[in-house]
């Protein structure tokens, strides 16, 4: 994958959402893909990530809308990094937070979405649940 190819795949995605198309943003993604959301949720296959992104689709948070702000691609790994900020707006509430994607692309396909952001309270799990899933480094 080209540079220039890596860099069009990152921003179409993007663009998907803003333009609020979930069919557009589905169709990036790779039939096993995975979505790792900043709350550290998992999704796997299209069908769970459908499932985990239609709220924000259907209007549930207002109007969202990704503003990149850097990005950064390695075509000979298929990776690239967009850091954003994400400005939510509805009647009577309007906020904004930052965060960045890793997006994993093979042969023009989505295979990984990892959603890091900013928040007040980080996310903190027992390492007894990291050991049972097989997650905490040895």
């Amino acid at each position: 994958m080209t540079r220039e190819e890596l860099e069009t795949l990152s921003i179409g995605f993007t663009k998907a959402f803003n333009a609020e198309d979930l069919e557009a943003v589905m169709s990036y993604f790779a039939p096993d893909a995975v979505y790792n959301e900043f709350n550290d949720l998992e999704h796997s296959g299209v069908e769970a990530i459908r499932r985990a992104f239609e709220p924000q689709f259907s209007g549930k948070f207002g109007k969202m809308c990704f503003h990149d702000e850097d990005m950064f691609v390695d075509p000979d790994s298929g990776k690239s990094l967009i850091r954003w900020t994400l400005t939510l707006e509805e009647v009577g509430r309007q906020g904004a937070y930052r965060g960045l994607d890793i997006l994993h692309f093979v042969e023009g396909k989505l295979v990984e979405k990892h959603t890091y952001c900013k928040a007040k309270i980080p996310l903190i799990r027992k390492k007894i649940d990291l050991i049972k899933e097989g997650a905490w480094p040895r």
